[in-house]
């Protein structure tokens, strides 16, 4: 609790000891045994009006500010005309004494509002948790002596030393030292991760071990931890169409109430229909039941409370709008490569020929692409058990198209596809396993083949289970890779739909047929961030995957997942229909709650204390609903 917040709660609490002596000598008649019934009237109408203004000069005051700007028509103009009206009654002493009622509503309504401003800092907090990541200063060598600078004076290419404890404060290379990285406050993931020379390293991160020495890649207002707080900081500008719709409808529904509420105090008793005191007293009791403040608070309250909550699940979402969005996806559209795969190769399988071992042709193979710098070749070099002696190899050369020919300890090795089996007219046997396949030769003998794939992350089958269990109707596949490997890894994964051997500009085509077809449900692309910003920001929501430093995912999603687990994605939508439940209840419960009473405020037969419950109590019962949505364990 804010110091405004504890200063604001001590004010009400002395209000509330006051009221409570008060009351009580009016409910034991001491006040009017001793100034007697003709003056007992008056002496509560000051002693009330203590606590009334203890509770609410800042209500008063605020109204009046507001008046005087021409934007008079709010909750505290409501709150300010009831209660004041209330005291009035007074001057009509038939009525029955109102002065109480008239201090209670004023005092439960600031504790609805401290209740309120409670409520929202605690939802606050779980996203200003993330400003936490900011970073205070950078260590940088200057003339032989280490000094701590501002993140914004470091340049890409300084050297920055980080030391066990402090955080990662630009995004670089590590060049010297290992360590440990906590990452928990960008990714919701508390297992840290190692950091080593050539290692890339985000913004935002605590160094754990030893010290770090690293050389920056990105300026301070291009780093991981500047997009992100960019991001939170902005996540409450875009309004929900429930959110906006709410707005709205306070709007117009305020100074409606308002005139209905004088409709009801002045033209009854003109035509003569009753005392003024009775009809005043029903339109002032309709104007307190009249005030939106639980619509209007409980609702942002609630996405905001549901935009914390997947914060905390490491899920920055950049708004309500896509929240509410998210609620509404029944199609969920995938990129493969980095996405349900780890976007690098390894050898998936060894199928050496009868007479060789897997050893041994992974020795020949690796020899065989020791001079290569492609992905592939790398991913044969780092399986194979035995380093290779470049000094061995005398003859290399490449065959475009085929692949590879060395020779190595007087051993002629070729190694590459199919034609080149076929060109040098070796027969060879093809492997049944889906991937990259390299088939190795060695003297003019197949030796084997070794399979190369993308590998499929760990939690990907159970995230598409999960996708289905939270209520996504079909989930699609757009790949640039083969037919083949694409329909077996959907099959793998139990992915509906397959559209392989795709360019980046006809993932865009089929996102779009989606979107023309796909009825009332929203659909959702999922991407790397990296080459697919054009889908991610066509999809009706844009996830982007594992997008810890990725400036295009940032700029180009609605919902960053700000580590690489495709199980993030059903979390995600569970948080979203969470909140989304919650704001129809709290929209359906305070406005069934409040026509019903303003029927009967209307009517005479709701008196004031009816009114503060349909007032502070609806707002209070809806916060309490609303603070739900930052609640995500068991998601």
């Amino acid at each position: 609790m804010t110091k405004k917040q504890k200063r604001w709660r001590n004010r009400i609490i002395v209000a509330l000891i006051i009221f409570a002596a008060i009351f009580t000598g009016e409910l034991t008649g001491a006040i009017e045994h001793a100034f007697g019934e003709k003056d007992a009237l008056y002496v509560e109408f000051a002693l009330f009006l203590i606590p009334y203004l203890i509770a609410g000069y800042d209500v008063l005051a605020e109204a009046g500010r507001n008046i005087l700007k021409g934007h008079g028509l709010d909750e505290n103009f409501l709150m300010s005309v009831a209660t004041i009206g209330a005291f009035a009654l007074v001057f009509f002493p038939d009525s029955g004494p109102h002065t109480a009622e008239g201090a209670a509503v004023m005092l439960f309504y600031q504790v609805g509002e401290l209740f309120q401003s409670y409520a929202v800092g605690k939802s606050r907090q779980s996203i200003s948790d993330m400003m936490d990541i900011m970073p205070e200063f950078a260590n940088v060598m200057r003339n032989g002596q280490l000094v701590q600078v501002d993140p914004n004076d470091v340049a890409v290419g300084d050297e920055i030393i980080v030391k066990p404890g402090e955080r990662v404060p630009l995004d670089g290379t590590v060049i010297a030292g290992r360590s440990q990285l906590d990452t928990s406050a960008l990714t919701g993931e508390s297992v840290p991760r190692s950091a080593h020379p050539g290692e890339e390293v985000i913004s935002g991160c605590i160094n754990l071990n030893d010290t770090l020495t690293v050389r920056v890649t990105k300026p301070y207002e291009d780093s991981t931890v500047s997009r992100i707080l960019e991001l939170v900081e902005n996540a409450a500008d875009k309004k929900a169409q429930t959110e906006s719709f709410i707005t709205r409808f306070a709007r117009y529904y305020t100074p409606i109430v308002v005139g209905l509420a004088a409709m009801i105090a002045i033209l009854p008793p003109l035509l003569g229909a009753g005392p003024w005191a009775d009809w005043v007293l029903r339109g002032l009791t309709f104007l307190v039941v009249s005030c939106p403040c639980a619509l209007v608070i409980s609702v942002p309250l609630s996405f905001f409370g549901g935009i914390g909550g997947a914060s905390k699940l490491g899920i920055l979402i950049k708004g309500s709008n896509y929240l509410e969005a998210l609620s509404q996806v029944d199609t969920v559209v995938f990129d493969k490569t980095g996405t349900l795969t780890s976007g690098t190769f390894e050898v998936t399988t060894v199928a050496p020929s009868a007479s060789v071992s897997s050893e041994q042709l992974l020795q020949w193979a690796a020899a065989a692409e020791a001079f290569s710098t492609h992905p592939i070749a790398q991913s044969i070099s780092r399986a194979c058990a035995a380093p290779i002696d470049a000094a061995k190899i005398t003859e290399s050369s490449d065959i475009p198209g085929q692949g590879v020919r060395v020779c190595y300890e007087d051993d002629v090795i070729l190694a590459g596809n199919g034609r080149l089996m076929d060109e040098n007219g070796i027969p060879y046997t093809p492997s049944d396993f889906v991937g990259t396949q390299v088939h190795v030769a060695v003297n003019g003998q197949f030796a084997g083949t070794v399979v190369i794939g993308d590998v499929v992350k760990p939690d990907a089958k159970e995230a598409v289970s999960a996708l289905y269990r939270a209520g996504v109707r079909t989930t699609v596949m757009l790949t640039g890779d083969q037919t083949s490997v694409a329909n077996a890894v959907a099959a793998d994964l139990g992915i509906a739909e397959v559209r392989a051997e795709l360019l980046p500009h006809e993932k865009v085509e089929q996102v779009e047929a989606l979107l023309e077809h796909d009825g009332a449900g929203k659909v959702a692309f999922v991407g790397d961030g990296i080459n697919d910003a054009p889908v991610l920001m066509r999809a009706d929501v844009g996830i982007a995957m594992g997008a810890m430093g990725s400036d295009a995912a940032i700029e180009a999603a609605d919902i960053v997942l700000m580590d690489d687990r495709p199980t993030q994605i059903a979390r995600a939508i569970k948080v979203a229909h969470k909140t989304m439940r919650i704001v129809w209840q709290n929209i359906v419960f305070a406005l069934g709650i409040k026509f019903a009473v303003l029927i009967l405020a209307a009517l005479g037969i709701a008196n004031m204390w009816m009114a503060v419950f349909a007032d502070v109590g609806v707002a209070v019962i809806a916060i309490l609903n609303a603070m739900r949505a930052m609640r995500t364990k068991g998601l």
